[in-house]
């Protein structure tokens, strides 16, 4: 039976479950403590308080520090979360070795051999609680896109009952997502779900996601307050008028614009505590009007400038 995701808000990991990330802001949100235990006191307090406010879809990956690890042992201690849908990624390898500043955070590789290690890494830890498996970070020249050996692979975990997906980065984004919808095994598509960035200053993947959700994709977004740009300290004058007028905070702004997307299955919450978890799943509630979409949308940047500058954001 195909894995459905509960549409809404779903929570990622990336933030939380390693002492370095590129989210503005992430200094004062963690404080000085990045210790293992320390951040896995933090991931397991997140996920009750996410569990407890509905969410239903956790997302993690092989390159999120312990995140598949945390959330194992979370899922332990919790077995009334039967209902939570839990995905993860393999494409990338931590290689930071538990640093906030390294050489080399992560190492992208999309080879078969890659993917045989990393699926069975992820499932020593996760078992048969993992639904969803997504190539991380599909660009239009990923050899994922033309390995036949990879699909035939992918396929037999498909028909083993796990769902098969991927994930896109860069300002190619759409071109890989068009490239990925042509795959296909036996004549039949390969991919199940497209789990992508889009936010209020990166949009140039809507027309493409709208196209895989037609297709009959589960779509996921992520980075949907672009890595903190979108937050209140760093958020755009306009994006600060919209939530003053409706009375949200910009990170609820942000994420309800999102919301607003008849493709946006899933819209991913990265926060990194308490607060901004609540805040962040207000914007379930929230609601805009045309003119408040009409000033978000003059916000969007051009897409190879937009990805320049995340490149450019520091590990901290």
């Amino acid at each position: 039976m195909p894995l459905t995701l509960p549409h809404g808000l779903g929570f990622g990991l990336a933030a939380v479950a390693r002492p370095g990330y590129i989210t503005l802001g992430r200094d004062e949100d963690l404080g000085e403590d990045r210790g293992v235990e320390a951040l896995r006191t933090r991931t397991h307090d997140l996920l009750d308080a996410a569990y407890a406010q509905g969410v239903r879809y956790i997302d993690a990956a092989r390159s999120y520090g312990r995140a598949e690890e945390f959330l194992a042992d979370w899922l332990a201690a919790r077995p009334d979360a039967d209902d939570v849908v839990v995905g993860s990624k393999w494409g990338y390898t931590y290689t930071a070795n538990w640093a906030v500043h390294a050489e080399r955070h992560e190492v992208k590789d999309h080879g078969l051999a890659t993917y045989e290690r990393q699926r069975a890494e992820t499932d020593a830890l996760l078992g048969d609680r993992l639904g969803l498996y997504q190539i991380h970070s599909v660009t239009p020249g990923s050899p994922a896109l033309t390995d036949r050996k990879l699909h035939a692979r992918l396929a037999e975990a498909a028909a083993g009952g796990l769902t098969v997906g991927f994930s896109t980065s860069g300002p190619a984004q759409a071109d890989a997502i068009r490239a990925a919808l042509a795959v296909t095994v036996d004549g039949e598509p390969l991919f199940r779900t497209v789990q992508s960035t889009y936010n209020a200053l990166e949009t140039s993947a809507g027309p493409a996601l709208a196209e895989a959700h037609d297709a009959g994709l589960t779509v996921i977004v992520k980075e949907g307050m672009a890595n903190g740009r979108l937050a209140g300290p760093h958020a755009p004058a306009a994006l600060r008028t919209v939530a003053e007028e409706t009375g949200l905070t910009c990170d609820a702004v942000a994420l309800a614009l999102i919301l607003r997307q008849p493709w946006a299955d899933v819209v991913l919450s990265g926060a990194a505590t308490r607060a901004q978890l609540a805040s962040n799943l207000s914007a379930a509630t929230a609601r805009l009007d045309d003119d408040q979409v009409a000033a978000l949308a003059a916000l969007a940047e051009e897409p190879r400038a937009y990805w320049e500058r995340r490149g450019r954001l520091p590990w901290h």
